[in-house]
């Protein structure tokens, strides 16, 4: 009696408890997603606005050692900020347009390390995707206006062979 016992933990089904001394804490060990945004820079120093979905369930074994450190809500405290610290510590490592070409290599990585960390508070991460990825307005709007400029000069090549072409 008195406190949690980490080693007692109730299996699905019908169990019984002592009323007035003890109380079930219900967790539900099924994966759920998690949808995170966070914002970090990029090699280049380029601000990266990346949106994550990850599907994460506590470890059944250690739902005492969760309750008890973690509390019932384990995923608002350690997710987002496990995620901002793995994501920013991740692509810090490659420039804007290494984001956009090795985007599986980025979520790999992500993936692995999140993983790690989340094990050091006893979740189980299933999956980690990269659902968004979006750069600042004026990096987008100078990869725009870097288009625009190759598309003129191959206009005025194209015009310049032309007016070759028809001497």
């Amino acid at each position: 009696f008195g406190g949690l016992n980490e080693k007692h933990i109730l299996k699905e089904g019908l169990n019984f408890v002592v009323p007035w001394f003890q109380r079930p804490v219900v967790f539900d060990v099924r994966t759920r997603p998690q949808p995170i945004d966070t914002t970090s820079g990029s090699k280049d120093l380029q601000m990266v606005t990346i949106s994550l979905r990850v599907l994460f369930k506590p470890d059944p074994n250690q739902l005492g050692f969760i309750y008890r450190r973690l509390g019932t809500d384990y995923d608002l405290r350690v997710l987002p900020s496990i995620v901002n610290e793995v994501t920013k510590a991740v692509v810090a490592q490659y420039n804007a347009a290494e984001l956009l070409t090795k985007r599986e290599a980025v979520s790999r990585q992500v993936r692995d390390l999140l993983t790690q960390r989340s094990g050091d508070f006893h979740i189980l991460l299933d999956d980690v995707a990269i659902t968004h990825l979006a750069f600042s307005k004026e990096y987008t709007a100078a990869v725009e206006a870097k288009q625009v400029a190759q598309q003129d000069s191959e206009r005025a090549k194209y015009i310049v062979e032309r007016a070759i072409q028809e001497k």
